[in-house]
């Protein structure tokens, strides 16, 4: 029954009502979808038995909202289904292959087509999230007029994210390596780098600890000989630790002040992001220049063609004698 008494078929008459009834089942607790592409798009279909079953049996742990009635029967929940076809929530679909389906010509529902989610919820964030990548996108193009306070700010920024990203990345490595040498896989942040998930469902959960594969026991004990030969080996050889510790330290600093391109001179490297165009002087140079070239070359044809003229009368004087 909904809150006021009435009932869930009552309740959903009103396409208000409908809509809180979709946005729940769009949302992360609402029933399993799957993707496919239909006229060029890629879209969330279900099939029908399957939402009726949620609709009127959730799966365990889901937060039924308050403020919406829960069904009693199959029937009330395919009379909603129903309204939610002909109010455009929803349109019936036909699989024509893989991962890939049409509009299908039959409006009803039936439990057991496949249907189609055309309800996209409210837009508002995606309006928002739309325009500030327009302004993200308009600043990154006008990087070249800015401050140059928020240049070096955005340099440092971009430097600490590189060498966080370098230490995770080696750290999560190395604790990996020692874990699963001892016959389990262990992974800080498993999900980090998966291109399928947002980025707060990526730091989720926060580590993942199981038993390996069976079959790799030969393989764990070459890696541990291996790997304890290498450590074996560096910490027996002469090095001078605190010389490696500065040189590290000097590289960061080099980077954090941009002083890594030491054959750059300090006007390119403040100029870098400017235009590079050749002045007036620069072109009478040039101009100068090609034409010295021209006559260089005219002197020179002059000469060859002297040298041919004279060839040419001493073969005919000789031809004379003859």
């Amino acid at each position: 029954m909904a809150p006021n008494g009435t009932s869930a078929a009552s309740f959903y008459t009103d396409d208000k009502n409908l809509m809180k009834l979709c946005d729940f089942l769009r949302s992360s607790d609402g029933p399993a979808v799957r993707e496919a592409i239909e006229m060029d798009k890629r879209v969330y279909y279900i099939k029908g038995e399957k939402l009726v079953n949620f609709m009127v049996e959730p799966k365990k742990g889901t937060k039924w909202p308050k403020e919406l009635p829960k069904f009693t029967s199959r029937q009330e929940a395919i009379g909603v289904c129903k309204d939610l076809c002909s109010g455009h929530f929803m349109h019936r679909s036909e699989k024509v292959g893989k991962g890939e389906l049409e509009v299908s010509r039959v409006r009803d529902f039936d439990e057991s087509a496949y249907f189609t989610w055309m309800y996209e919820g409210n837009k508002k964030f995606s309006h928002l999230m739309t325009t500030m990548l327009i302004i993200g996108f308009l600043c990154c193009t006008c990087f070249p007029i800015w401050p140059n306070f928020l240049k070096v700010f955005v340099w440092y920024m971009s430097v600490s994210m590189l060498i966080f990203i370098f230490f995770l990345i080696t750290f999560r490595a190395l604790i990996f390596l020692g874990v699963w040498i001892l016959g389990y896989d262990f992974w800080i942040l498993p999900n980090l780098f998966d291109e399928q998930l947002g980025f707060f469902a990526s730091f989720v959960p926060l580590y993942s600890f199981e038993r390996t594969k069976e079959g790799q026991l030969y393989y764990r004990i070459g890696v541990f000989v291996a790997f304890f030969s290498f450590c074996y080996w560096a910490v027996t050889q002469p090095s001078e630790f605190d010389g490696f510790v500065k040189g590290q330290g000097d590289f960061i600093k080099d980077l954090y002040a941009g002083t890594l391109l030491s054959d750059m001179s300090q006007k390119d490297k403040e100029n870098i992001d400017k235009p590079k165009m050749p002045s007036l002087e620069d072109l009478l140079k040039k101009l100068d220049s090609e034409d010295e070239e021209e006559k260089e070359l005219s002197e020179e044809e002059a000469v060859d063609s002297l040298l041919d003229n004279l060839v040419e009368d001493e073969e005919d004087v000789a031809d004379d004698e003859e």
